[in-house]
């Protein structure tokens, strides 16, 4: 681990910390830190930030309840900036809003973002907003019983691909059993963050029998 005396503050005793969502990544915020605040924010395991206009220390969430949970923080390479990856109780932005990066300035016509989360917000949208032609509707529109049959489908696909040991196949199938996962969680209201909670949690369980195991 990085000593904290190694890292760069300002002539203002500042150093720039860049919060980012531990599961969607989007950043949130971007704040600064005195080396009280760093202290602070490492000791208490949440994130508190100095405030140039106040010229004061404020610890996020103390009064709006949007406390944000340090998961890891990480310096670049020149040691006068920071990452804070965090776990987010709400709201970032004190506007209401996420993250506080929400103005567009410009879109490339060519290229285009993807995430989960961005998937998984279209499938929701094509259940309680319903766009005619759309294969997702369709689903919706069928049920549950159609979701579970496609699930079951594509994990044979996924299988077939595997075992002939075509990469390129498999990887095109593992991405239509993902998209049809995500379908059948849409429709039994099952969030993204739940699962990476529980896989998060396993996670947790396997490096602890690791270490059992270490240890005899």
């Amino acid at each position: 681990m990085l000593n904290i005396d190694t890292l760069k503050f300002d002539e203002k005793g500042l150093i720039p910390a860049i919060v980012v969502d531990a599961v969607s990544k989007q950043v949130l915020t971007l704040a600064y830190m005195s080396r009280e605040s760093l202290r602070i924010s490492m000791e208490k395991e949440l994130t508190c930030f100095y405030s140039r206009s106040r010229q004061e220390l404020w610890l996020k969430g103390e009064t709006s309840g949007n406390y944000q949970h340090i998961v890891s923080i990480t310096a670049d390479c020149d040691n006068d900036a920071l990452v804070v990856v965090v776990e987010p109780d709400g709201p970032a932005c004190h506007k209401g809003t996420v993250s506080c990066f929400h103005n567009p300035v410009f879109q490339s016509e060519n290229r285009h973002e993807f995430s989960m989360e961005g998937l998984m917000d279209l499938i929701m949208g094509r259940k309680t907003d319903k766009k005619e032609g759309s294969y997702t509707t369709y689903l919706f529109e069928k049920g549950l019983d159609k979701i579970l049959k496609k699930v079951g489908e594509e994990s044979t696909e996924v299988i077939i691909a595997a075992k002939a040991e075509d990469k390129a196949e498999t990887v095109y199938e593992i991405a239509d059993l993902a998209y049809h996962v995500m379908v059948l969680m849409a429709e039994a209201g099952i969030s993204l963050e739940q699962i990476h909670k529980e896989l998060a949690s396993r996670h947790v369980i396997d490096h602890k029998v690791k270490q059992e195991k270490m240890t005899k």
